[in-house]
């Protein structure tokens, strides 16, 4: 929970910092991130094939198998990092083509090319993220993040609230004739924090002799063989996919909302960062809900296996009802934490009520998804994503925002795509948790 949370920091932090700076700075790091996160989910949700098949291999004491997973992993992120540079890289031409405000979109382009070239280091430390979870450990992982942030928000002083000033050499810091401040300082100094992660797991490994011989096997020279690569990618790609769908959804919601104005894409863009703190927080139980259904599938206890996802639920619905109730009490304090602006601030409150119901079905949905990716059942649940998300969440949300005249239905505005969302993600997570109760009473 901790590492997932201070995940959620780096954008969080950077929000508040940029929000003070600007609000046209605030709009572009929610517009460039929405591109950016619809692609880094589905390369970090493909990556998260790992973690079920290490576990399965790890409590059965097959450690050569673990070792051969890694070195599958490794190929399979790198063809992953090619893939979503690719497509990120060919979004750039038309970033002041989509509709956005003309500050906005030029804002957005610098602080959009520095988050593409931190895919890199980031999918590198998701890889060992997951291979660790598969072995049961969270600790290091939770560390590393720990430290990097704090890094983050040190460099973000720096780099976002002024040029950055070398006194020895009188000259201001420029990268591609572009001064480092606002946006583009906030997306420097994640890609410089972001950078250490990879390169502290692969020192943190190098000091156990387990864990050693886990990277040896990795990097060891052996033929290349197509079957590990597609076994990894039979249960990876799914669960990408899901993620990537899920993500698309707040991606063209931020798109939409901000053909209403850069006051409601920033309240937006706000409103979705706090709710995502607490979704973080179920993200964690839910790394924890895919290790330990994963390993109690291995040993073959379904009893224990059901156990550990009921216990997921009753941790999700305890830590999201304090969420929502900081969210409902603090909504007149919390936006002024990120801006100043008096057409923004009351949005970002009205939002966070929304914020707060949803919660509890975007975290059951989650922890309903992770207990179905413990037993690799993830091609079913990638479809019912795709036809919730995308069929439903999508279009609903675009009526309720915009109106339809032939039922008189009055445009709602912003507050309509966050309706939308709370239900869509209900009915997300009745039909996984449903699935996910069918397969293990059959299995036992």
């Amino acid at each position: 929970m901790l590492t997932q949370l201070g995940g959620a920091l780096v954008g969080l932090i950077d929000s508040i910092m940029v929000g003070h700076y600007a609000t046209t700075d605030l709009a572009a790091v929610s517009f460039a991130n929405g591109l950016f996160f619809t692609v880094m989910v589905f390369t970090m949700g493909a990556v998260m094939g790992v973690t079920p098949l290490v576990g399965y291999a790890f409590v059965r004491g097959d450690h050569d198998e673990v070792g051969r997973l890694l070195r599958t992993g490794w190929r399979f992120t790198w063809l992953l990092i090619f893939f979503g540079c690719a497509l990120l890289a060919a979004a750039i031409p038309f970033l002041l083509s989509m509709g956005q405000d003309p500050e906005v979109a030029a804002a957005a382009k610098p602080y959009y090319i520095t988050r593409l070239i931190g895919l890199v280091p980031f999918m590198l430390f998701c890889l060992f993220k997951q291979f660790f979870e598969g072995l049961g450990n969270t600790l290091v992982a939770m560390l590393i993040t720990t430290v990097c942030n704090i890094l983050n928000v040190i460099l973000n002083y720096f780099f976002i609230f002024d040029e950055v000033q070398f006194s020895t050499f009188n000259a201001q810091l420029t990268l591609c004739g572009i001064p480092v401040c606002g946006a583009y300082g906030a997306g420097l100094a994640s890609l410089i924090a972001c950078t250490l992660m990879p390169l502290s797991f692969f020192a943190v490994m190098l000091l156990r002799p387990a864990w050693r011989q886990y990277l040896k096997e990795a990097f060891a020279r052996h033929t290349s063989a197509l079957s590990p690569l597609k076994r990894l990618a039979h249960v990876g790609l799914p669960i990408g996919l899901q993620t990537f769908v899920e993500a698309f959804l707040f991606t063209a919601s931020f798109i939409m909302v901000g053909w209403l104005g850069k006051e409601p894409q920033a309240a937006h863009m706000v409103a979705n960062q706090v709710a995502d703190l607490t979704f973080m927080l179920a993200l964690g139980i839910g790394a924890a809900t895919t290790i330990r259904v994963s390993h109690q599938y291995g040993v073959g206890d379904y009893d224990a296996m059901r156990m550990a996802a009921r216990a997921s639920v009753h941790l999700v619905l305890m830590m999201n009802a304090i969420g929502a109730t900081l969210m409902l009490t603090l909504r007149h304090y919390i936006p002024y934490l990120f801006s100043d602006d008096p057409e923004v601030i009351p949005i970002i409150s009205r939002l966070l009520v929304y914020a707060a119901i949803f919660q509890f079905s975007d975290g059951l949905q989650c922890v309903g998804s992770a207990a179905l990716r413990g037993i690799t059942d993830v091609r079913r649940s990638m479809v019912y994503a795709v036809i919730i998300y995308i069929f439903i969440a999508l279009p609903l949300g675009y009526v309720l925002m915009f109106g339809l005249s032939p039922l008189s239905l009055a445009p709602m505005g912003v507050d309509g795509m966050w309706i939308a969302f709370i239900l869509a993600l209900a009915l997300a997570a009745i039909i996984f948790h449903t699935r996910f109760w069918r397969l293990a009473m059959k299995m036992e």
